[in-house]
């Protein structure tokens, strides 16, 4: 396996991961030592890559093109520590994150088998026309493209138009529930939803339902986007001293708990929690619809409040609306007012309750990392 450093991007593939170890398979786990404490503990060995991605303080370019490069950049500089490993030791098999660009680089080189696996939605027929077309008409797209097109000319690749190198792979797993996937029906055969692959995930504790709670609610805002402490002191006002309800908020690394005031009796303010653990106790979620916890919303049957932050969020926000598992709250609307109106709106439509059902039990119906696990198996043959 060789991923990108943002934990985002780390999680989704863990468990298959650890899957593959359980059954007997010798897997190396290409990262940067970042991330070594989410890799280890699936018995995989960890292959030191160095990563240059903004992880240690989340500081992206808001321009999607200046983020594009970075990604590339980080590859370019990545190929030769892949090279240093795996040219005397090749892989019979290479997984790789969609931002891995160097992983199936090097696997075109050595002409060995190697899939995409995706935590995020995935390309569809049209995409190109409806959706890359207008990144390539954006400032600094030709360059970026140039970029791609000369690294891909010199290292090895067979795949050398940049837009089919980056856009899509002859064989992906999407670690998401096929519910998530914009257009799916256009979705074409060489991509297999596997749904959200959620374990144990022991390494990062377990979660007791305190006993005198009659509800529970979750906030996060995942791991990147956190520095939102005006957002987590209305969360506080919204539901500080609701009657029957126990609150668990997650506040990420960059916001000082001391900056949120006092803290109501009724929340358990955290850097970090262990959130599948959590949500299947959980009675709604409140999430800034990023793929893995929209997974993982679904996964438990939890409604949920979306606040997105960036990127596809807004998109994953819209997708859980039109779901009917969710209701939509941008960050400048999510006064305590709206989001404690809100919570209680949602906790008691019946409509919500069927469609988590009825999606929870379609996304584990996917199979997740035993089912993918399969499917590595037969390509490894």
């Amino acid at each position: 396996m060789v991923g990108v450093a943002p934990v985002s991007h780390v999680l989704p593939s863990l468990e298959v991961i650890r899957e593959l170890v359980a059954r007997g398979h010798r897997v190396t786990y290409a990262n940067d030592p970042v991330v070594a404490h989410l890799i280890e503990p699936t018995g995989a060995e960890l292959v030191p890559c160095t990563s240059t991605l903004p992880v240690a303080d989340n500081d992206w370019p808001a321009d999607p093109i200046a983020a594009m490069d970075r990604f590339l950049d980080d590859q370019i500089q990545a190929l030769p520590q892949l090279r240093a490993v795996y040219d005397e030791d090749p892989a019979d098999l290479y997984l790789y994150d969609i931002g891995a660009y160097a992983a199936r680089a090097l696997a075109e080189s050595q002409g060995r088998p190697f899939v995409q696996l995706s935590p995020t939605f995935v390309a569809w027929n049209g995409y190109e026309e409806e959706v890359a077309a207008q990144l390539r008409a954006l400032p600094g797209a030709d360059a970026h493209r140039a970029k791609f097109a000369e690294w891909l000319a010199g290292c090895g690749a067979t795949t050398l138009d940049s837009d089919a190198f980056s856009g899509r792979s002859p064989r992906t797993l999407a670690l998401i529930p096929r519910a998530m996937q914009l257009k799916s029906e256009r979705v074409d055969d060489s991509v297999t939803f596997v749904g959200p692959c959620l374990g144990a995930r022991a390494e990062e504790g377990g979660w007791t339902r305190p006993a005198d709670a009659e509800k529970v609610l979750l906030v996060s805002l995942g791991s990147a986007f956190t520095r939102q402490a005006g957002f987590y002191r209305e969360c506080l006002a919204a539901f500080g001293d609701l009657p029957g309800w126990h609150v668990v908020l997650q506040i990420g690394k960059y916001v000082d708990p001391a900056d949120l005031g006092d803290v109501p009796a009724n929340v358990d303010v955290r850097s970090w929690v262990p959130q599948p653990a959590i949500l299947v106790q959980a009675d709604a979620f409140i999430t800034h619809a990023g793929m893995g916890s929209s997974a993982e919303g679904l996964h438990a049957g939890v409604p949920m409040i979306a606040v997105p932050q960036a990127a596809e969020q807004f998109m994953n926000a819209d997708r859980l609306v039109e779901l009917g598992v969710a209701r939509r709250l941008d960050t400048a609307d999510a006064t305590a007012e709206s989001l404690r109106a809100a919570l209680l709106e949602l906790v008691a439509d019946p409509e919500i309750a069927r469609a988590s059902a009825r999606l929870r039990t379609e996304t584990r119906a996917e199979g997740g990392s035993p089912r993918a696990a399969d499917l590595l198996e037969e390509l490894l043959g």
